[in-house]
């Protein structure tokens, strides 16, 4: 994500080292989310936008990315109110998000 002046910086994140064996696969699944948000927007398919915001923010704290949970609540209130700049904003900030973060297992 990026500071008021523009740069970026990593974000670091603890997660359990219980779940250390799904995390690149989860992560790996919001990459492909990046890829399906654009299309349904590009089809202003908001309904598509709404469930897979509904998805990541359901799935985001479970898996200690707190940040993919805030996104996702992001993006289903945007696909409700068919807000595409907000919605696109959001697909932005994810892609940072899974630029910049850094994972280590507490």
């Amino acid at each position: 994500m990026s500071s008021q002046d523009g740069t970026r910086h990593p974000i670091h994140v603890k997660v359990d080292p219980y779940l250390e064996d799904l995390i690149p696969r989860y992560l790996e699944n919001r990459r492909k989310d990046i890829e399906k948000l654009g299309e349904a927007v590009a089809a202003r398919d908001f309904e598509q936008i709404r469930i897979l915001g509904h998805s990541m923010a359901g799935s985001g704290g479970g898996y200690g990315f707190r940040e993919i949970t805030v996104i996702g609540r992001a993006l289903e209130s945007a696909a409700r109110e068919q807000d595409v700049e907000t919605i696109q904003a959001r697909i932005q900030d994810l892609q940072e998000y899974l630029e910049d973060v850094v994972i280590s297992f507490a």
